[in-house]
């Protein structure tokens, strides 16, 4: 209970008051609403989000798809439900409930007494839920702002540990239509509370692509810490511009993948502390990582203590940055330069016209890699180059071929990134029909093109494409047709000057 003095404190001092975690005392938060005090969230919402079975009733009358749920007060209605649930069953505490406590699984009749003894009683106010078969946890951040806009963050997956949440990828791996889904379903589930704030709403993705609400946290939550690095608007500013009334921030990623890693306790006491420090040693030497240490006084096992967040190109890559960190690899592994440009060629006969794309890039300091990969000799080998390309960090491919020239357009097939088709010469047809077979692929297997044998604009194409998000190679590129002109231009000049017989025979 809040004393009289606090609560005219809070009156006359207080522009807004919000909270860090639900569990508090409503009820004063009700009191204080009433006597003129602004919250956000509003007091209702806190009210609904931190009984999990009002939360579930609410989304229910909302249209929100959940799992199935009902109230359960003695054994005898435990067992009901498993009768029309099946099992496994799932049993939760109706409040004080997070981080994996206030959840047991009854993996059948004879287990429903020890999972209600594991969650303190029936006296406790529990309830339970059909079992949800979810292929991937899934999360959206949500903001609301004190004019009900709403904005999402990218839809990223959560991977847990004994019912903690670990690791956190953004975005998520998930098909489009996924995501947008669950985004929907976050968005809608928002909608229908009251207040301002940044909210987490936890998802479960099932085999048949159905996207199922789990819990609503009314606060900056764990699956959202990433956006510290990741995003334009971290969770933390974004909930600050909510509640005071402020226009809301950019919530989209500013990077192109992100994994937030949870530091949790290992051990006990000082042998946990040694541990996390270890890794926390290793984290400084990754590249794009960056450490959040909480400064917890105490440690114990499964405690969150920190975590680490590490940015890449690609979800791929800082995948394999943190198994490195993980597996206590020499870091220096993972701080070679990756390739954003793949050249690749049905036959070596190709190199000598292929080079000139190689030696653009490297002119821009443009990372690269030469592959010669058969559309017709080497099918499984172009299905796996094309299809892993995004994961390793490519993000432009430029493909060379003679003939029928299959390789641009069946790489163009299996990737979303950008191709480049390079037509070669060959001994026959003086390569046109390279050109006409890239120009001619079917609606919906887009490949860019150049004149026959030319893979100088090739490259050339490459660096523009990729300065359009890249400040520096934009510079370069302006600087390189700015040489390019100087050099016409003094060629000009000594034409001029000489004239035509001397400056062809100097």
């Amino acid at each position: 209970m809040i004393v009289p003095q606090l609560r005219n404190l809070l009156k006359v001092r207080c522009g807004v008051l919000t909270v860090e975690i639900e569990h508090v005392d409503v009820a004063t938060l009700e009191k204080l609403e009433k006597e003129g005090v602004d919250c956000q969230p509003k007091a209702a919402t806190v009210r609904i989000i931190q009984d999990k079975y009002l939360q579930k009733v609410h989304f229910s009358r909302h249209g929100i798809p959940l799992p199935e749920f009902m109230q359960i007060d003695d054994l005898e209605s435990a067992k009901r439900a498993g009768d029309l649930y099946g099992y496994p069953l799932m049993l939760k505490s109706r409040r004080l409930a997070y981080d994996g406590r206030g959840n047991a699984v009854a993996k059948s009749e004879v287990d429903l007494s020890s999972a209600v003894a594991a969650l303190g009683g029936f006296d406790r106010g529990l309830y339970v839920e059909k079992w949800a078969p979810f292929i991937k946890e899934l999360a959206v951040i949500v903001a609301r702002g004190r004019d009900n806009s709403i904005l999402c963050y990218p839809v990223v997956e959560t991977i847990h540990k004994e019912s903690i949440c670990h690791i956190v990828k953004a975005p998520a791996n998930v098909p489009w239509k996924v995501k947008k889904l669950a985004t929907d379903v976050a968005h809608k589930a928002i909608s229908s509370l009251e207040g301002a704030g940044v909210f987490a709403v936890e998802l479960f993705l099932t085999s048949d692509g159905q996207i199922l609400l789990n819990e609503v946290a009314p606060r900056p939550h764990n699956s959202g810490h990433h956006t510290i690095e990741s995003c334009y608007t971290s969770q933390y500013e974004q909930h600050l511009r909510a509640v005071v009334g402020l226009p809301l921030g950019d919530p989209s990623m500013k990077t192109p993948a992100s994994i937030m890693y949870n530091l949790l306790g290992e051990d006990d006491g000082e042998p946990g502390f040694h541990l996390a420090h270890q890794l926390i040693g290793r984290a400084l030497n990754i590249q794009g990582a960056s450490v959040h240490w909480y400064d917890k006084s105490e440690m114990r096992k499964q405690r969150k203590m920190g975590h680490i967040t590490i940015v890449g190109p690609s979800l791929g890559i800082v995948e394999a940055r943190l198994d490195s960190m993980l597996k206590e690899e020499d870091s220096a592994s993972q701080s070679g330069v990756l390739p954003r440009v793949g050249i690749i060629m049905g036959s070596d006969s190709d190199l000598p016209i292929m080079k000139e794309a190689a030696r653009i890039l490297n002119m821009f300091n443009v990372p690269n890699e030469v592959r010669i990969i058969s559309a017709h000799r080497t099918p499984d080998m172009m299905f796996s180059y094309a299809s892993s390309a995004r994961d390793r960090g490519v993000q432009l491919i430029i493909a060379g071929a003679g003939g029928a020239a299959h390789l641009p357009g069946m790489v163009a097939s299996l990737t979303p990134l950008p191709v480049i088709g390079v037509p070669v010469r060959l001994s026959t047809l003086d390569g046109m029909d390279s050109l006409l077979s890239i120009v001619q692929m079917p609606r919906g297997v887009p490949v860019a093109t150049v004149a026959i044998n030319n893979a100088t604009n090739a490259g050339l194409l490459a660096v523009r494409m990729l300065g359009i998000s890249d400040p520096d190679l934009w510079i370069r590129m302006t600087q390189y047709q700015e040489d390019t002109r100087d050099e016409v231009m003094k060629k000009a000049e000594k034409l001029q000057r000489d004239g035509w017989e001397s400056y062809l025979n100097p």
